[in-house]
Formats: structure tokens, sequence, C-alpha cells
């Protein structure tokens, strides 16, 4: 991951509600939530959390599946991992000691 596509992500993440968004799909794990289910967890109308998991889909933080009548939606792990690993592959000037603090 490069710096430019590491500050969209964040840009997208910048919003408290998206972050919400992206926790409960945390906690969800592999099975996922509908778009109800995500827009009661974090306490918005439908269409206001249809307007975030729209900006999150964009930028490939998580993504949809249609299943029957409903939408799941699910986070994409990988790319939360690569940014994190962004974040920490420098930690602490690489010492092995230093580092440890950061799982």
């Amino acid at each position: 991951m490069n710096e430019d596509e590491a500050a969209l992500l964040f840009h997208a993440l910048s919003n408290p509600d998206r972050l919400n968004v992206i926790r409960a799909l945390v906690i969800a794990g592999p099975t996922g939530l509908s778009a109800g289910d995500i827009a009661r967890q974090i306490g918005a109308s439908p269409s206001r959390a249809s307007f975030h998991l729209a900006a999150l889909s964009e930028v490939g933080l998580i993504h949809s599946e249609r299943q029957s009548r409903s939408v799941l939606y699910n986070i994409d792990f990988r790319r939360v991992a690569a940014l994190m690993t962004f974040l920490m592959d420098d930690c602490c000037n690489g010492s092995p000691d230093l580092k440890a603090c950061c799982p």
C-alpha cells in the first residue's frame, strides 16, 4: 500500500459513523450484516447508513453481496490489515524490542 492509497482509506474512515460501520462489521466477522442491521447498530436512518456504506464500498474497505431480498455487507479484512501494516511496518524504527508492544 502506498501513501496515496492509505490517505484515501483514512479519508473514508474520517467519519464517526463510518468507523462504527467498520467496527460493527469487524465484530460480525465473516457472516457480515445486512444494511438494516448496520443502520440500527450505528443509530442511523437507512438512507444515511446507505450513504456511508457506499463510501466504504467505493474505497474497497467493505463489499456487499445480495442474498435473496437482503444485501449483506462484509469487511475486507485483507484491505484493513494492509492499512494497519502500512502504519505499523516501520514502528519504533524496526527495533524488535520496541515493536513487540504492537502485536
